[in-house]
């Protein structure tokens, strides 16, 4: 018989997970509502907690002398906090913080590392989490080398648009997302521009409406398609 309170569970890493590994988690499993702006951990500091997110999507961003640039994103696909698998108590160069807010859970980081050091399997979910992770930051590199504005902007509305539920509209400025694109505001307000001429978004007061989900993915390069494979394939 499935644990009733993981078939509940929005985030796909704790369903992925096997039974007993869910069972000696869940107690230690706090709920916890993210706002934008919420920093998780700041740039050189180590992760106290792992987080879970089930709505929203948290930014890890990197400083260089031309400003803030993100090197990823994470939703109801993965973890936050990666790195305490990897090498606990050690931070990394990049501020992760929330960008969309919503819901989810955190474990303090002690918890999280002693599953990972006394169970296979559940290395094995984090270790094929990580590699669609690993796949999504160097698609990103390629990506915002290689392809427009307007394609990059396509491709990182679509992957908020898949981790927000069933919502069409969610929370984001053009400034905010000149610093993910890693682009002037100006560049940015052209490329929705573009979009929303399309019929395929709206924005508004600081929101944006997927209008034409279909035509959005049209718009995008096939950055967005291949990153949603792999999280396909190793996340479910």
């Amino acid at each position: 018989m499935d644990y009733p309170d993981q078939k509940s569970e929005v985030n796909r890493l704790l369903r992925a997970l096997v039974r007993k590994d869910y069972e000696r988690l869940a107690p230690h499993l706090e709920s916890i509502e993210f706002r934008v702006g919420d920093v998780l951990a700041a740039e050189d500091e180590p992760f106290a907690h792992v987080f879970f997110l089930e709505s929203g999507v948290a930014s890890i961003t990197n400083r260089i002398s031309g400003g803030t640039v993100e090197v990823g994103t994470v939703g109801n696909e993965g973890v936050v906090g990666l790195g305490v698998y990897f090498d606990p108590g050690v931070g990394i160069p990049s501020r992760t913080f929330i960008q969309v807010p919503g819901l989810g859970k955190r474990v303090d980081a002690a918890t999280f590392t002693s599953l990972a050091d006394e169970s296979p399997e559940f290395r094995r979910v984090i270790n094929h989490y990580a590699q669609s992770y690993l796949i999504q930051v160097a698609q990103t590199a390629a990506c915002n080398r290689a392809h427009s504005v307007e394609e990059r902007c396509a491709r990182w509305l679509l992957m908020t648009h898949d981790r927000v539920g069933d919502l069409l509209t969610f929370p984001l400025t053009h400034q905010f997302l000149a610093y993910m694109l890693g682009v002037r505001r100006a560049g940015v307000t052209v490329a929705a521009g573009i979009l929303q001429k399309a019929g395929l978004i709206r924005y508004s007061r600081g929101n944006i409406t997927v209008l034409d989900r279909a035509g959005l993915e049209g718009a995008s390069c096939e950055c967005y398609g291949i990153v949603r494979k792999h999280v396909d394939r190793l996340t479910i």
